[in-house]
């Protein structure tokens, strides 16, 4: 967040972790980042800012803790370091950094290298010579010392800059025969000289001498009322002169032996309250702040000057105030400031800031909790199309959620499957409710991950009673091996369901029936996905009229299966109610796959469908070119049997089979050191 204040110790805490990252030092991260925080400042605003500090690097850090003292207007709790120039006796730079912000001082190599490379085109190289704890600033933990060596960038700019001055030098020099030769025509004598003398004042006059009056023409009492915040003190800091305003807050500095270290102390720059810190300190912007009293504290910034004639500093300040509660909470008014002094414009400007932080703040925290919603909304929206998927077929859901009709689609063939358990209502009566739907969630929970397995549609389940379809609402060509397969691990699955009254496993009975249905979606409040024909019943009267423990098969469903290698047994001619004399049969097995295989957990396991082989093989083509799949003879239950001899020749590979549901883990996971499937071997 831009204006959340964050402690040093999330800082440093992501340098070292960016430091592990990048394998760098530590003091090689913070000068990059000192370097990218200055093009952070330049892009923030802070620009034209930054350029008028001054002239020079040694303007522009001098400078620095002004720029600081302003910015804490808007940014109170900001917690800025101090800097200070020194030129020694051999004409070396030095740059003094104190902060009580321990381990960041890298930062400020890469900031001044930055700078001096963007406003004054040189080149900076900075040296530590000294790291201290500091003991003249009070309250700054680190005291660090810089040699500062500035070069300018290259010849290049040097003989630019000589051409330069050149070519003004010549302009000048011309403009001076011009205005010399142009009165000589007309003048002569005196009148020549006096043109040249008058000349040489205008253009050419490059310096300033000050004019200063033998007598100050400002009476105390004016200047006082003038200046209503400002405090003369000797060396002593004996309190020698106070503005009116000054002692209107503090009456006590009326006194004749008031001290100023009694009634204010130095919050910026932090140093000791002495003459000689002041005076080593004195370019920079002083903050002082009244002791506690009876009423409220007073903070004043300003300027120090020295007189060294008086011997006696002058302090010329201002309330330093903010926003326009806090002038009402210091107890002063604008009227109280001069109108000369800009701290007026500063509160008033100020206050219009605060309110647009204030405003920007609130519209970060906006979207920060925005942002968390949106994310909880995603989880919550991911729940709800799962349980959406999980009532309604994929597409069928995405079309219900675009806000767009479902049509009813008529299927011309699929396999449609009932079961239900046997003895159902005895078991009801004889057992609590509880220990009947802990019964069917088992079962229909084993029901459940078949049906990804084997790539079928649940229709619903009503008490007792299971309905699954194979080649709806996706067409597919092995819809009956599919639904049959789901059969046989129906009967496994129950076989591991208790019965919670007898303590045995249950019996289910199943039915199956090949024919053309008409599907859509039913209702608006809990809309579903129903079929609608005579196979519906047909399969429905297949399961009434089955066995226990027994899979039972109409004449279409027959004709599907019985040159796909099921082992089928004929039941003959039973009377089926609403439809007369029908030859139906009994599903005993499928001896070509395992009862792994059909349960999904065989690992490496064939692949069970031809269509699915086929829609595989498809997707990789497009990625994998010239893929062969070898293939021997193509039975027609859409299982692939390749020619035996071959595959040991072959480097087997494993084909990840995806059907077009979602799936067990367990059953897409193909080991190709487990390798023992017929079906999908390529070379």
């Amino acid at each position: 967040m831009t204006y959340t204040v964050y402690d040093d110790i999330l800082t440093l805490s992501l340098v070292h972790e960016a430091c592990l990252l990048l394998d760098v030092s530590a003091d090689v991260f913070l000068k990059l980042f000192g370097e990218h925080f200055f093009l952070f400042c330049k892009q923030a605003g802070y620009d034209t800012m930054l350029r008028t500090l001054g002239g020079n690097l040694i303007e522009f850090i001098g400078n620095l803790d002004s720029l600081h003292s302003y910015l804490a207007l808007s940014y109170q709790e900001m917690n800025a370091p101090s800097f200070r120039v020194e030129m020694t006796d051999d004409g070396k730079m030095l740059l003094h950094y104190y902060s009580d912000r321990k381990g960041l001082y890298h930062i400020v190599p890469g900031i001044m290298e930055a700078v001096a490379r963007e406003f004054f085109d040189s080149k900076v190289t900075m040296v530590v010579l000294n790291q201290s704890e500091e003991d003249e600033r009070t309250g700054k933990k680190e005291h660090v010392v810089f040699l500062v060596k500035q070069t300018k960038q290259g010849s290049e700019t040097r003989d630019q800059d000589h051409s330069s001055h050149k070519r003004v030098g010549e302009t000048l020099l011309r403009k001076m025969r011009e205005q010399c030769v142009s009165p000589a025509g007309k003048k002569h004598g005196w009148d020549l000289i006096r043109a040249v003398v008058l000349s040489e004042k205008g253009s050419l006059h490059c310096t300033f001498s000050p004019s200063y009056p033998n007598k100050l023409w400002v009476e105390e009492k004016t200047f006082c009322n003038a200046f209503p915040f400002h405090i003369v003190f000797d060396e002593d800091l004996k309190v020698r002169q106070t503005g009116v305003n000054i002692q209107k807050f503090l009456p006590g500095l009326q006194a004749r032996d008031a001290m100023l270290d009694q009634w204010f102390t130095i919050i910026h720059p932090q140093v000791t309250f002495t003459i000689e810190s002041i005076r080593k300190f004195i370019n920079s912007q002083f903050v002082l702040k009244s002791y506690k009293d009876n009423h409220t504290t007073l903070k004043l910034r300003g300027q120090m000057l020295w007189m060294e004639s008086l011997g006696c500093m002058l302090y010329m300040c201002s309330p330093k105030l903010r926003s326009l509660q806090e002038l009402q909470d210091v107890g002063l008014h604008l009227a109280d400031l001069a109108q000369h002094d800009v701290t007026r414009d500063l509160v008033l400007l100020n206050q219009q800031r605060l309110a647009e932080m204030e405003l920007t703040n609130q519209l970060e925290r906006k979207k920060e909790e925005l942002r968390i919603l949106s994310r909880h909304l995603e989880a919550e929206k991911q729940k709800t199309e799962t349980l959406l998927y999980a009532m309604l077929p994929r597409h069928i859901a995405d079309q219900l959620k675009d806000g767009k009709s479902v049509k009813a689609g008529e299927f011309e063939v699929c396999t449609i499957l009932f079961s239900d358990v046997v003895t159902f209502t005895s078991i009801c009566a004889a057992c609590e409710p509880i220990h009947i739907v802990d019964m069917l969630n088992s079962m229909y929970s084993k029901f459940d991950r078949l049906t990804n397995i084997h790539g079928i549609y649940k229709v619903e389940t009503i008490g007792d009673a299971y309905m699954v379809v194979g080649g709806v609402p996706i067409p597919t060509e092995t819809h009956a091996h599919r639904v049959a397969n789901f059969a046989l691990g129906m009967r496994i699955a129950a076989r591991e369901v208790t019965n919670p009254v007898t303590g045995k496993p249950i019996q289910i009975r199943v039915g199956l029936h090949t024919g053309p249905v008409l599907a859509g979606v039913v209702g608006e409040k809990m809309p579903r996905y129903c079929l609608f024909g005579d196979s519906v019943n047909t399969a429905s009267r297949m399961e009434s009229h089955g066995v226990p423990d027994h899979i039972h098969l109409s004449t279409s469903t027959y004709r599907y299966l019985k040159d796909a290698g099921f082992n089928i047994q004929e039941r003959g001619q039973i009377e089926v109610k609403g439809k007369g004399q029908m030859t139906t049969y009994f599903l005993l097995g499928n001896p070509l796959v395992s009862e792994d295989s059909i349960m999904g957990k065989e690992v490496g396991g064939p692949c069970l469908y031809r269509d699915d082989l086929h829609s595989q093989s498809k997707k990789e083509s497009d990625k994998v070119p010239d893929v062969k799949t070898v293939r021997g003879d193509t039975p027609s239950d859409g299982v692939f049997a390749p020619d035996p001899t071959r595959l040991a020749s072959i480097t087997p590979f494993a084909w990840d089979i995806t059907p077009p549901y979602e799936t067990d883990e367990n059953s897409s996971e193909i080991s190709a050191s487990n390798f023992n499937s017929r079906l999908c071997v390529l070379f």
